[in-house]
């Protein structure tokens, strides 16, 4: 699978910081939970990607 296959899923997503100052993007689906951490750098970098790819995919320019 792609970032251009079109899959029929449904999922919950939760993204804030943790007690131990991290950021947990934490995807569930279909019974199967995924906990990902980030520092917060890594968290501004992440989004700033999402911004850009936002930006792309509405034919913005981006900053």
């Amino acid at each position: 699978m792609g970032i251009n296959s079109e899959r029929d899923v449904e999922a919950n997503l939760q993204i804030g910081p943790t007690d131990q100052g991290m950021v947990r993007i934490y995807v569930e689906s279909q019974g199967v939970e995924i906990p990902m951490d980030f520092s917060p750098e890594e968290a501004d970098e992440i989004a700033a990607e999402i911004t850009a790819a936002a930006r792309a995919a509405d034919g913005r320019k981006s900053r």
